[in-house]
């Protein structure tokens, strides 16, 4: 942070954690509508695969007179991004905004605890000011065991000053009522259960400081020795692919050069049918730019303003290995380019 300029005091943060596909993404967009046109924000993204694909969603969605500085940090488990990586992406953007309003979403993979430790250090102390830790829960995901057996799952709920049950447009009778007691048991004893469609949480729900202050971590790491897929210069051949693995589930994703156009429709029949956990994308086609985003639910399109390159990351317990091969069937030919 430069010395010219005015400390960076107390910005008020928040943690918006869940598992995947729980609509964490569309929740902070929902909360970009509210912010002060005079007020500038700055949104730390974390991701389990490392090819990074929320920072492009993000970026594409926003206009530029937003004032809304995004940073991604990807590439895998919580326990690692908490350390150095995220620290120096933390303090770049912190010193790139200089906002009113920090936001962090953590991947739906990773422990929220290690991050919490972090920012719990004397370093971020007083530079920011811990508000209200939010986690969002498909409550639908309670009668399924590899959820409520599952440590980052219920670490989510631990760490909340409010567990918000989204989706509701989705529930069956008595869905509610079960996270409301999956709530009361797993969480703490003050812990503020409410309810949205699409991520729609009131302002006033992320004001107001945590209650939830975790010890600074011990000096641990287990270090990227090599650099990101997100980092990488692309090579001649115009693709890059990464793979990561944990919690139970393998992402695969691919990094496409500009020059490669994508044909709309292909794609969206393509991905339209694929078996996956999660899959979230940013494809330049001959129809302009768009976003993809499927959970269990379907797949949505958004219309982007911007994005540097294609991008596409799946997540499932097993990915097809013949998906690389059936996007680069979507690839326009040349002669159409």
């Amino acid at each position: 942070m430069s010395s010219d300029k005015t400390p960076i005091l107390a910005v008020p943060t928040n943690i918006i954690t869940g598992f995947l596909g729980v609509g964490k993404t569309s929740a902070i967009v929902k909360l970009m509508e509210h912010k002060p046109e005079h007020e500038r924000w700055a949104i730390l993204v974390n991701e389990f695969g490392e090819i990074g694909v929320d920072g492009s969603l993000l970026q594409g969605q926003k206009n530029p007179e937003q004032r809304v500085f995004i940073r991604e940090v990807p590439g895998g488990c919580m326990c690692c991004a908490a350390g150095l990586p995220m620290q120096i992406a933390l303090n770049q953007l912190l010193s790139e905004a200089r906002p009113d309003r920090l936001l962090i979403e953590p991947t739906g993979l990773g422990h929220p605890k290690e991050v919490l430790q972090v920012l719990s250090t004397d370093h971020y102390r007083q530079i920011l000011s811990l508000q209200k830790n939010i986690t969002l829960v498909d409550a639908r995901k309670l009668s399924d065991s590899r959820y409520t057996s599952n440590e980052t799952f219920n670490q989510q709920i631990a760490i909340a000053d409010t567990v918000v049950g989204n989706k509701t447009d989705l529930y069956q009778q008595g869905d509610a009522e079960k996270l409301q007691a999956y709530v009361a048991a797993v969480g703490r004893p003050m812990t503020k259960v409410m309810f949205a469609q699409h991520g729609a949480i009131p302002f006033s729900d992320f004001e107001g400081d945590t209650s939830i202050h975790e010890h600074p971590p011990h000096n641990h790491h287990h270090g990227h020795s090599k650099p990101l897929a997100s980092e990488l210069p692309m090579p001649e051949s115009g693709i890059i692919k990464a793979t990561n693995q944990g919690e139970g589930f393998e992402s695969v994703g691919w990094r496409f050069s500009p020059n490669k156009h994508f044909d709309r429709q292909r794609l969206i029949n393509l991905l339209v049918g694929l078996d996956v956990e999660r899959m979230k994308a940013v494809f330049i086609t001959e129809d302009g730019i768009f976003g993809y985003n499927m959970t269990e639910d379907g797949l949505t399109e958004m219309e982007l303003n911007e994005t540097v390159e294609s991008r596409i990351e799946v997540i499932s317990s097993e990915v097809d290995t013949a998906l690389e091969n059936q996007l680069m069937q979507c690839v326009v030919s040349p002669l159409h380019q």
